[in-house]
């Protein structure tokens, strides 16, 4: 049996309300992602370091031990570690440090690096400059590469009183599989 004329009418705003919705929830879906990425790179929020372009104009007396960690995920067959485990720094010091990798394998692979700051409130004031974190690496069998990273604390750490009782800054890296695409198989020849 079917539902008298004027019920379906009625219906008809539930149905495109509920479609809207649906679309609305899609779309905030896809936009989640990259509006997180965004808010993280701008406030520092859950230890994001901030980007840099120039060194700040003064460096203070105040010294910070920076600790250096790095994490290698399943299915990488790399080895990655810091050159230093830690550097005391001043500041709005700018500092070089240098992580170096080795492909364990004997074949070429690919990984990509992802990093943390440590305690999360210290990322907002830990910059840096130059870094590989992001970017593709590709590395031959049993190759070996040194990876840069240039950075400073923000001296605008000094004027935070919830950092005064700071000493210590871990900066976290973490190496990922990068999957490399399939190659074609070569076309027979007609």
């Amino acid at each position: 049996m079917s539902a008298p004329r004027g019920k379906s009418r009625r219906n008809l705003p539930v149905a495109a309300a509920c479609a809207v919705c649906a679309a609305a929830m899609v779309g905030a879906a896809y936009a989640a992602v990259p509006l997180y990425n965004w808010f993280c790179r701008t406030t520092g929020f859950a230890g994001t370091p901030q980007v840099a372009a120039a060194a700040p104009a003064q460096i203070s007396e105040r010294s910070i031990k920076v600790r250096f960690d790095a994490n290698v995920a399943g299915g990488l067959p790399w080895q990655f570690q810091p050159e230093e485990s830690f550097v005391k720094v001043k500041v709005g010091e700018v500092v070089t440090v240098n992580y170096r990798v080795v492909n364990q394998s004997a074949r070429e692979t690919l990984g990509i690096a992802s990093y943390n700051v440590s305690p999360p409130t210290a990322g907002g004031y830990f910059s840096k400059i130059n870094c590989f974190c992001f970017s593709e690496q590709r590395l031959g069998p049993g190759e070996k590469r040194d990876m840069t990273v240039v950075f400073f604390v923000d001296p605008e750490l000094l004027k935070d009183p919830e950092q005064q009782s700071l000493d210590t800054i871990t900066l976290s890296y973490t190496m990922y599989p990068v999957r490399q695409p399939e190659k074609p198989l070569a076309q027979g020849r007609s």
